[in-house]
């Protein structure tokens, strides 16, 4: 009896669907710009994206230079949006923007073409190029439309964005450190500083260069450890002026006293 159900309920909602394919189909065959557009408009009405986005897409070269022709093109790439097919929509919201620039529908697609490179925005362990142009689309927006009532919701998506980058930067850095690369680490680690100064990760990344540098000096031949123990112990008080209360200090400090017992050991070789 279940099975005979489902199979009727299958039934069922394939002819509905086949029903609703043919519907765009037989439109889209009788070649009649406007009944496809006007059945576009009503499927966008309804939020049926995917059909829309079809006719849309049939009826858009029959009103090229037409006062219709502009949203045609935003409506479409709406619909693709809203399927999200973000590639898509980026590709058509920014040729949108360049071929329409007086467009009333203008704010509406820097917005939305702003969303799509959001959505499209991989995590911080991945390659963080669209993370940038999202921040590019994002600011993009947020300086063409100062006033608009999402300003808000678009400066929140600029620090998601933000931190991915310094996520990204912060794990490069800690891999060559995880790996045993202390020199290389040492820089990458540097260099994330100069980057991103007001990182969340800072008081981590400052860490990593004071025990990086411990390790570097730790593994190096004799004639390199006094200058690359000075290094850590410069580190190391940068990391005191700025972190005197961090739960890392303990640790900091054993490895500063071992770096200043060998550099007053190597003098007293010395005299």
């Amino acid at each position: 009896m279940r099975k005979e159900r489902l199979y009727v309920l299958c039934t069922v909602c394939f002819a509905i669907l086949a029903a609703g394919c043919n519907s765009v189909q037989q439109v889209l065959k009788s070649g009649r710009p406007d009944h496809m557009y006007q059945t576009a408009l009503k499927h966008y009405q309804n939020q049926k994206w995917s059909k829309a986005a079809m006719l849309f897409e049939a009826a858009a070269p029959y009103y090229s230079g037409t006062m219709q022709e502009d949203s045609i093109a935003f409506m479409t790439a709406f619909c693709k949006f809203k399927t999200r097919d973000y590639e898509v929509a980026t590709s058509m919201l920014d040729d949108f923007r360049r071929k329409f620039g007086r467009s009333v529908f203008l704010e509406d697609a820097e917005g939305i073409l702003a969303l799509s490179y959001f959505y499209l925005a991989p995590g911080p362990t991945r390659d963080q190029t669209m993370t940038t142009q999202a921040i590019v689309a994002v600011n993009e927006y947020l300086a063409h439309y100062p006033n608009s009532s999402r300003s808000d919701e678009f400066r929140e998506m600029d620090k998601i964005l933000t931190q991915r980058l310094h996520d990204k930067t912060y794990l490069n850095a800690y891999t060559y450190y995880k790996i045993g690369r202390y020199k290389s680490a040492i820089v990458a680690l540097k260099n994330a500083l100069k980057l991103y100064p007001t990182s969340s990760h800072r008081e981590e990344i400052m860490y990593l260069i004071v025990k990086s540098g411990s390790k570097l000096a730790d593994n190096s031949v004799q004639d390199k450890q006094a200058d690359r123990y000075l290094s850590t112990l410069d580190s190391y008080y940068s990391f005191v002026a700025e972190f005197p209360e961090s739960h890392y200090l303990k640790e900091l400090d054993r490895l500063a006293q071992n770096a200043k017992d060998f550099l007053d050991r190597n003098n007293k070789e010395k005299q």
